[in-house]
């Protein structure tokens, strides 16, 4: 349904992202033309390697809920003018179980709602971070003593906004959720949210333990369940500078944003709760408060040379010239390294549902609290099945997305 270059082809290009309708034809040129832009919308720019100009990466857009302009999905590489963005969004949408129901995702929908929720608070992320996975037919086996007799078969559709190129993760907690599951037992969700992952200002090493990153933006950002595991350079260094003959460990080169969400009616019952966990392979940043603005760059350890340790193996082993092949010093944003963060997987695990009687549809404020039958301001629409499914808890997995790699021509940090 996305994208082209020609006026001509715009019809064809955008799609509307709202679950409310079961057939989707998105909005007409007139109606995006008339739209006014989201604070996600635009903002875009070209590095001095992408080949794509703002023009072309704009027109991939839909209408949010609230009739603004967003950004969405689209291809590392425009297919009709073969220009480059040099970021990715995770997997085409449209082939997804789920896309005739769901449509595009308006990026950054729930952060435009915070502005209007009049909570105190601001929280905008950046375009490139915003990363789809879906699978189709996934076999989840219930958690409880449901998980002997039966097996729950489910479509799933999932956007987290995962920056892993900055400093901002290091202590903003709140990152952009779409989550949408159907299931074949009637488990049904469509929702919407800024996801609380664990508590602002700190985050979890990938080593284990805390670390204490800084002051959050907001800094009135709720804390949240689960965590964001991070690489920092106290449990990163020791593992990737090794001496010749030795190749570094780079398991630990790997982000784990295990998220823990509710949604909530105004009275504080609980009407859903799913914990996706979201990782990241070959991030392009992690933690060190010795370097200037605390993000150290993986990349940099192939050619550092600490007495005769420096990071090796096959990461680094292809950052060598072919003229003289000594190993080559290149920038965090070079096409040439392979620490983008375009290979990722999503764990799907519990999905519960409170809702037997209750009211398909709810609004709630941008965290899925103080749900209520009817909108308010700053209100996001939930879909939730009216239902209860008692299986328990304690599913864990299924992994979607592992086998794929999302980098394209061009593709690089930040990604």
């Amino acid at each position: 349904m996305s994208m082209g270059a020609t006026p001509m082809a715009l019809g064809l290009l955008f799609a509307l992202a709202a679950c409310t309708d079961a057939s989707n034809t998105g909005p007409t040129d007139a109606e995006l033309g008339s739209a006014a832009p989201a604070r996600a919308y635009g903002i875009w720019v070209p590095s001095k390697t992408d080949t794509c100009s703002p023009d072309v990466h704009n027109r991939y857009a839909t209408l949010g809920p609230d009739g603004k302009k967003y950004p969405t999905w689209h291809p590392p590489v425009d297919p009709i003018s073969g220009c480059s963005f040099g970021h990715e969004h995770g997997r085409d949408p449209h082939g997804s179980a789920l896309y005739d129901r769901v449509g595009d995702l308006a990026f950054g929908y729930a952060n435009e709602q915070l502005d209007a929720a009049n909570l105190g608070m601001q929280r905008h992320e950046d375009h490139v971070g915003h990363k789809i996975e879906w699978e189709n037919g996934v076999r989840i086996r219930p958690g409880g003593g449901a998980g002997t007799a039966i097996e729950v078969t489910c479509d799933v559709l999932v956007k987290l906004h995962q920056g892993t190129h900055s400093r901002d993760a290091f202590t903003n907690n709140l990152h952009e959720l779409n989550y949408h599951i159907r299931c074949n037992d009637r488990t049904e969700m469509h929702v919407t949210l800024l996801s609380a992952i664990g508590r602002p200002g700190e985050f979890q090493s990938s080593c284990g333990g805390t670390v204490q990153a800084g002051v959050a933006t907001p800094s009135n950002a709720p804390s949240g369940g689960g965590h964001r595991r991070i690489p920092d350079a106290n449990c990163l260094l020791s593992r990737l500078l090794v001496a010749p003959g030795r190749e570094s460990d780079f398991g630990h080169l790997h982000e784990s944003w295990e998220t823990s969400n509710e949604i909530k009616s105004a009275d504080g019952k609980r009407l859903a709760a799913f914990n996706p966990y979201f990782q990241v392979f070959r991030p392009s940043r992690y933690f060190d408060p010795a370097v200037p603005g605390v993000v150290g760059r993986p990349v940099t350890l192939c050619a550092t040379t600490i007495g005769d340790l420096r990071a090796r193996g096959r990461e680094c082993d292809g950052l060598t010239s072919t003229v003289s092949g000594t190993l080559l010093s290149v920038e965090f944003d070079d096409v040439r390294s392979g620490f983008n963060g375009a290979r990722r997987q999503v764990d799907i695990n519990d999905n519960q549902i409170s809702n037997a009687g209750g009211p398909a549809v709810w609004y709630t404020d941008p965290f899925g609290r103080n749900g209520r039958p009817t909108p308010f301001a700053g209100s996001i629409r939930q879909e939730i099945a009216s239902i209860n499914n008692d299986y328990g808890v304690g599913i864990n997995g299924p992994v979607i997305g592992g086998d794929r790699n999302y980098a394209g021509v061009g593709t690089r940090a930040p990604n």
